[in-house]
């Protein structure tokens, strides 16, 4: 029988098998929040629904969408901050266009920024490589401009890769990528030229797969966190691992979602052993 095709960016590895890895402080577990802050172009392209998808222009599903920038993000933000809680923020740079003082509250806050794209509304593993890697220096530049930040990480609208999708981020500076999910643990990535990290990001304990798309309710799913949560701190003794949540403001910051998420977040957060960061910092302390 024929070999299958490889991506060729990892070989294989058990994670029962591998050298200890350890976070600062002996903490076990690195446990940090993915919130993903979108802007929709109206009357056309992709975008999550609520309910059944219409004719364009969908007014209620984007309207839907745009809940979350006008009041989910600020009330998930009034959350994160009782709880002392850093961010990932992943941002489209169409944001810049529509509500940069979203954006402006992160950067406020010292949230670590990560490049999601100009607009969810397009997939990029659909681009040619010279259109994806335009992209890719254009939220780049577009960061570093609005925000005064460099920006090391990058997550695909939609997961949507190309197969020359690492080469590019690794061309184009970036230093981690948040697309794969195969791991508890980062990966150091193979890429033509330059070094690139994959940091583990869910796609279980991810709102969109379980709300949208699952349909668990916002109880359902608050428990998923807590007992997710708990289940990787046992393991986090025998090494270290890394948990991410994946949030979006439109689907948890609807009021009963929150109340729900509010206990699940609580719950990591008085936890002791365990390190309360961003993807950003979990790079630097494995590169």
């Amino acid at each position: 029988m024929r070999t299958l095709k490889s991506h060729g960016r990892y070989t294989y590895s058990a994670i029962t098998r591998r050298p200890k890895l350890r976070w600062p402080k002996g903490r076990r577990l690195a446990v940090y929040i993915g919130f993903n802050v979108e802007h929709f172009e109206f009357g056309t392209g992709l975008g999550a629904v609520l309910g059944p998808k219409s004719p364009e222009p969908d007014v209620l599903n984007h309207s839907w969408r745009d809940y979350g920038n006008r009041v989910g993000v600020w009330r998930c933000l009034e959350l994160f901050e009782s709880l002392k809680l850093p961010l990932g923020a992943l941002i489209n740079t169409a944001l810049y266009d529509y509500c940069p003082e979203v954006i402006e509250a992160f950067v406020k806050r010292g949230d670590e920024l990560i490049g999601h794209g100009h607009t969810n509304s397009e997939r990029q593993g659909e681009m040619k490589p010279a259109e994806e890697r335009a992209l890719l220096g254009y939220c780049r530049d577009r960061i570093r401009k609005e925000s005064k930040v460099e920006v090391r990480g990058w997550l695909s609208p939609w997961i949507s890769e190309s197969f020359a999708t690492p080469d590019l981020l690794a061309e184009t500076g970036y230093r981690y990528t948040l697309n794969w999910c195969h791991d508890d643990q980062p990966t150091r990535f193979a890429t033509n030229k330059g070094t690139l990290w994959s940091i583990p990001y869910p796609q279980e304990l991810n709102d969109i797969p379980m709300i949208i798309a699952r349909q668990m309710d916002a109880s359902a799913f608050a428990d998923m966190i807590v007992d997710n949560f708990d289940e990787m701190l046992a393991q986090s003794k025998e090494q270290s691992l890394v948990m991410g949540i994946a949030l979006h403001p439109y689907i948890v910051g609807q009021p009963y979602r929150l109340r729900h998420l509010r206990r699940a977040l609580a719950h990591v957060a008085k936890a002791p052993g365990v390190w309360l960061t961003t993807p950003g910092a979990i790079l630097d302390a494995v590169s």
